[in-house]
């Protein structure tokens, strides 16, 4: 291995460090105690070493949204695929979805809430965020009915289940009512 390329992983390695460990103080403490100087201080290297890495917070929000995104696709698929026929699907993205939301609060808010300079629903869009919404297309999209655009319905589906997850989370639903929602946004949103 030559030295640029062990310069190049230690590189990579130091910044899965920094994103793992703003991830880890985010979910806590909350966004509001990631500072970059209580980062530094957490992997024990100098606030230059972090710039170095990401010019500021926004940019640490970014990449915590960046691995959430890859994170909940992979979870959507791997619930959806075992899952039998389309309603069983619908139903299974929708419960993966809002248990994603309520086991990785920080991440959530990385990916929904917080500026973390990322485009959404743009050309430019990064490959996860597209990929994760393409999770959701793929189940939705054959439920989506006649003259319905699947992605359309998806963009509603996914802000019915955005509102359920915020909601829920700020103590404004019954908790013991979750599945009865879920039941009620497969049965009657969605055309199976």
């Amino acid at each position: 291995m030559s030295v640029q390329e062990r310069k190049q992983r230690e590189r990579a390695e130091r910044e899965r460090l920094i994103v793992a460990t703003a991830r880890e103080l985010a979910e806590q403490q909350g966004w509001d105690a990631v500072t970059t100087r209580r980062l530094a201080e957490r992997i024990e290297y100098s606030q230059p070493v972090l710039y170095s890495h990401f010019r500021g917070k926004r940019e640490i929000i970014g990449a915590v949204a960046l691995e959430g995104a890859a994170e909940l696709a992979a979870a959507v698929r791997a619930a959806t695929s075992a899952a039998d026929g389309p309603r069983g699907r619908v139903a299974a993205l929708a419960r993966t979805y809002l248990d994603f939301a309520a086991r990785n609060p920080a991440v959530y808010d990385a990916l929904f809430q917080l500026d973390g300079g990322l485009p959404y629903a743009r050309e430019d869009t990064p490959e996860p965020l597209k990929d994760a919404f393409a999770a959701l297309l793929e189940s939705l999209g054959e439920v989506a009915g006649d003259g319905v655009h699947p992605a359309l319905f998806t963009e509603v589906f996914w802000a019915s289940l955005h509102g359920l997850a915020t909601l829920t989370r700020a103590g404004r639903l019954l908790p013991e009512d979750a599945a009865q929602r879920v039941e009620l946004l497969v049965d009657r949103l969605a055309v199976v």
